[in-house]
């Protein structure tokens, strides 16, 4: 429930509705309104975007599998830099010109809570509103009558078949979000896997020719690029960040930032560098040994952040998710085994199910490769794996989890945090 204004509230859940509460009808409540008291007081989303005045903001909303939550942050880092006061929705909560305002939630909540961090985004300032879309957001409408004012699409790899049953489903979901004539980014090297309006469509990309193309790029000691905008402007970057992955998301970030203020690209190329990342993707906890965490929790993410590392032999921890996509566990070992010297697989968020019968399944199909060590217990996998990392010629990626600060087993939510825990092993193996 949240203050509609200075003389009522406004609630999307039935049963909280009373006298000087409205309700507000939306495609996932909308069953509901017959259990309303006869005389209650009903808006529409689209009618509470006109009452609180929010179609003045600016509105970002990017979508694909992987690089949501690092693009946005990406972009709402360089608006502020450029003086052009943003706030940021995702995966790691609701942020206003640098500030927290709310912590982690869903990566797209519900439609009230949106247009409600949008009006206090507004009620401070913001210019733009830069938000994660998840797939399951936009099946389930929880963007509704929401108006963009740019689309990014970042690509689609396999994930989420637990919910949309298909690789075929998921890309529909996917492109129904860029259907429309509004104004849309999509990264050109991904478009053929999924279906456009190409009004008002921009692209970007590392291999096809496209509205924002990477002319070259070297990923040594972070990222240095050049980008080319339709022939007319091209600009160098650089950015602490690493990885190929990377070069996509800030190539995305920059062309959204392009299309939506029109500054020079050489201004906006020179703020890149501010942006030092987003916790838990790729967040280096120690130099010395290489020890990095990252979120990565499907076959692509893993392959991207894998391949990204090109100096040292690579030792990696990760298990799967339980209650979630079965067919992608099989898969994350493939990957494991075409990059790592060393693998140990361990529980990640095992849920209902028993996090030995994952870990099998994730280890079937690399069975006869060595090195390879099947450890449920998380922080004795890591702990272990730190004890065995030869600091000179390796390093250490722990995936899966990037800053999740739980571990979920059996409906319980116990703390726990990779990063701490690496440390955690690095200070036994000092002591």
């Amino acid at each position: 429930m949240y203050k509609l204004d200075e003389n009522s509230f406004i609630s999307e859940d039935s049963r909280e509705i009373k006298e000087g509460v409205y309700f507000l009808k939306s495609a996932q409540n909308k069953k509901y309104i017959n259990t309303l008291p006869s005389n209650s007081l009903i808006l529409t989303p689209k009618e509470l975007i006109k009452k609180w005045g929010l179609d003045s903001l600016n509105i970002i909303g990017i979508t694909g599998t992987n690089g949501k939550t690092t693009t946005a942050a990406i972009i709402y880092s360089i608006l502020n830099d450029l003086g052009e006061k943003a706030a940021l929705q995702g995966t790691r909560g609701f942020f206003v010109d640098d500030e927290r305002v709310e912590d982690k939630s869903l990566t797209t909540p519900s439609i009230l809570q949106t247009l409600y961090n949008m009006k206090r985004a507004k009620e401070r300032g913001a210019k733009y509103f830069v938000m994660e879309v998840s797939s399951h957001a936009i099946d389930q409408n929880r963007i509704e009558d929401i108006n963009f004012a740019l689309k990014i699409f970042t690509n689609v790899t396999q994930d989420h078949l637990d919910y949309h049953k298909s690789i075929e489903e998921y890309r529909a979901v996917k492109s129904r979000f860029f259907l429309d004539e509004s104004l849309k980014l999509i990264n050109k090297d991904e478009a053929k896997k999924i279906v456009f309006n190409e009004k008002n469509a921009y692209t970007y990309a590392l291999d096809e020719a496209a509205t924002f193309k990477v002319e070259a790029f070297s990923l040594v000691d972070g990222i240095t690029g050049a980008i080319n905008y339709l022939y007319k402007e091209m600009a160098t970057f650089h950015s602490p960040l690493r990885g190929l992955f990377n070069v996509y998301n800030i190539t995305a970030a920059v062309g959204g930032v392009k299309l939506l203020t029109n500054r020079p690209l050489d201004e906006i190329c020179e703020v890149v560098e501010n942006f030092g990342g987003v916790s838990g993707r790729m967040e280096v906890v120690s130099t010395n040994p290489t020890i990095i965490v990252d979120f990565a929790h499907t076959p692509d993410g893993m392959f991207k952040v894998l391949d990204s590392i090109r100096d040292k032999d690579i030792v990696v921890v990760f298990g799967a998710g339980g209650d979630r996509d079965r067919d992608k566990r099989g898969k994350m070992g493939l990957v494991a085994a075409k990059f790592a010297k060393r693998i140990y697989i361990t529980s990640d968020n095992p849920r209902s199910e028993e996090p030995e019968a994952i870990i099998e399944e994730i280890a079937k199909p690399i069975e006869q490769k060595e090195g390879v060590e099947k450890i449920v217990d998380r922080k004795e996998a890591i702990f272990k794996a730190v004890r065995e990392l030869d600091k000179e010629r390796e390093v250490l990626l722990i995936l899966g989890k990037g800053d999740e600060s739980y571990i979920e087993i059996k409906d319980k939510k116990i703390p726990f945090d990779d990063r701490e825990v690496a440390k955690e092993a690095l200070e036994a193996i000092r002591s």
